[in-house]
């Protein structure tokens, strides 16, 4: 089955553990961020559709992970993402409240 997607580090040796064979290669730089940003939008779905707390955990560590990631193509540090979304909060707030805006005439 042919996937080319990012995987995480140990998918290979897990593969061949099961007594498959993967066929893997290492993406250059000016191809690492679209990769990343694919493995995103997997994981995001991925969350989207799990039923279990589990499975919900799993799916945002996922993300995490893949965030942490753009972060290090982008040469952005993690603590800057965190720091971003405080000051957004404070000027902009949260999402706790659910607001959904409907329409603006």
């Amino acid at each position: 089955m042919k996937y080319n997607k990012l995987v995480r580090n140990e998918i290979p040796r897990i593969i061949k553990e099961k007594g498959q064979t993967p066929t893997c290669r290492i993406a250059i730089p000016g191809e690492r961020r679209n990769y990343a940003v694919e493995k995103l939008w997997e994981e995001v779905r991925e969350y989207a559709d799990a039923k279990t707390k589990e499975g919900k955990l799993g799916e945002l560590a996922d993300i995490l992970e893949v965030v942490r990631l753009l972060c290090k193509v982008d040469k952005i540090f993690f603590k800057e993402v965190d720091n971003a979304r405080k000051k957004k909060a404070k000027k902009r707030g949260t999402f706790s409240e659910w607001v959904i805006l409907e329409q603006v005439v």
